[in-house]
């Protein structure tokens, strides 16, 4: 049990009886009060009845509803308190009788809220009991699927903006290699098979299959450089929501979307599915990134050769040593299929060499800044030069950016 302040209160005054007016009334002044926190410590013994309503399922940056109350006829007063965990945001922690207040959940993945901390005050107000009640709450977050729908909402009906997107037929070329035969006058030039037609001595064509989808693979680094913070934001969050936008998307397109998540070794691996955007979600909505170096070179023969695809891979530029293996690694990945490398830009980098800034060490900082972005810029050209499309956008627009870069490849018939 807990004194209170009114018990001390109480205590005072009798002390005040002793001097005033003896010790016979005070110590019987003295021994009422005693015998009040007796009796509001026994009544507390027992504890409230409390009814806690908490999501199960969340989505990361997404506002839910928590709800608490309680029913304790004993107790004068009681007071609520939700302990918080460093990933789950409360709007209020505290209240009187009841507590209803909103959480947001700022990482995806398994969490934990801790019981309720209720502390009741006796009917007299001279004792308290404090203790945890009820059993810690287990919460699921899920990444940014409100925002990845409406992205291929707008996609489906045509109000995205990011580029001149407009849904077409089927191309008729075709990208999947069906067979090969004698060459004709109307046959497109960039389509004769030149080994075919020296081995047998006459013009000779590949035909391709009309496709009416294609198929999408989201690879997904986990290794350390996910772990920097974007905001209130990990690189790996931001990934993982865009996957999930660009899995929607080919969800409305008709398209088949997997996912491959890896660090130095596959930690997740879906191949394309049709209508997979939920599984696609479900398989990678608890990743967490490993302090390890990334293999880039596990990572694309995991995808795989097999059929032509759009590969959307979400890693990180920041450091040159770190850049030059996925380099050197991507040309054996975009012979047989698109390639887009995305990733978060990093808008700190850019204010430690713009803003003006009085402090001693502003311009070590502009200058280690300076440097970090050349080598950002000399990777990006690297990748460019090699035929990679390399989408940088802010933590908030990398989503909607990925999307974009594969609507423009598919119209343009590059997958």
């Amino acid at each position: 049990m807990i004194p209170t302040p009114r018990l001390a209160y109480a205590l005072a005054a009798s002390a005040a009886l002793i001097i005033a007016l003896g010790t016979v009334i005070g110590a019987a002044a003295i021994g009422v009060v005693a015998a009040g926190y007796v009796v509001d410590s026994l009544r507390l013994r027992r504890g409230p009845e409390l009814t806690r309503t908490a999501p199960r399922l969340l989505q990361r940056i997404h506002p839910s509803r928590i709800e608490i109350s309680t029913k304790d006829p004993v107790a004068s007063r009681t007071r609520l308190r939700q302990p918080s965990v460093p990933d789950l945001e409360l709007g209020a922690q505290t209240a009187e009788g009841s507590l209803a207040t909103s959480i947001v959940a700022m990482r995806r993945g398994n969490h934990t809220l801790p019981p309720v901390v209720v502390r009741s005050i006796g009917p007299l107000g001279l004792a308290a009991r404090q203790r945890e009640i009820g059993d810690p709450h287990q919460i699921t977050v899920y990444p940014d699927v409100i925002g990845a729908k409406r992205i291929a909402r707008a996609v489906a009906t045509g109000t995205f903006s990011s580029v001149g997107w407009r849904r077409k037929g089927p191309i008729g070329i075709g990208t999947e290699f069906e067979s090969i035969r004698d060459c004709t006058p109307d046959d497109d030039i960039r389509h004769v098979n030149w080994r075919a037609t020296l081995r047998t001595g006459r013009a000779m064509t590949n035909t391709y299959r009309i496709d009416r989808d294609r198929d999408v693979v989201c690879v997904i680094d986990s290794g350390r450089l996910m772990t920097a913070p974007i905001g209130v934001h990990t690189r790996l969050d931001v990934a993982v929501d865009a996957s999930a936008a660009i899995a929607h998307t080919a969800d409305a397109l008709g398209d088949r979307c997997g996912v491959v998540a890896f660090s130095d070794r596959i930690l997740r691996s879906m191949p394309p599915t049709r209508r997979g955007a939920n599984a696609a979600v479900e398989a990678i909505h608890d990743l967490e990134p490993r302090p390890v170096e990334s293999n880039y070179e596990v990572a694309f023969r995991a995808v795989g050769r097999s059929k032509r695809s759009l590969v959307v891979l979400f890693t990180d530029l920041f450091e040159e040593a770190a850049a030059m293996p996925l380099v050197d690694a991507l040309p054996a990945l975009s012979r047989h299929h698109a390639v887009i490398v995305a990733y978060v830009r990093d808008d700190d980098l850019r204010r430690a060499v713009t803003s003006p800034d009085d402090s001693a060490v502003a311009p070590y900082r502009a200058v280690v800044a300076l440097d970090a972005l050349a080598a950002r810029r000399a990777a990006v050209a690297r990748l460019r030069h090699r035929g990679i499309t390399v989408i940088e956008a802010s933590a908030d627009n990398l989503p909607a950016a990925a999307v974009g870069g594969y609507l423009s490849l598919k119209q343009r018939a590059v997958v």
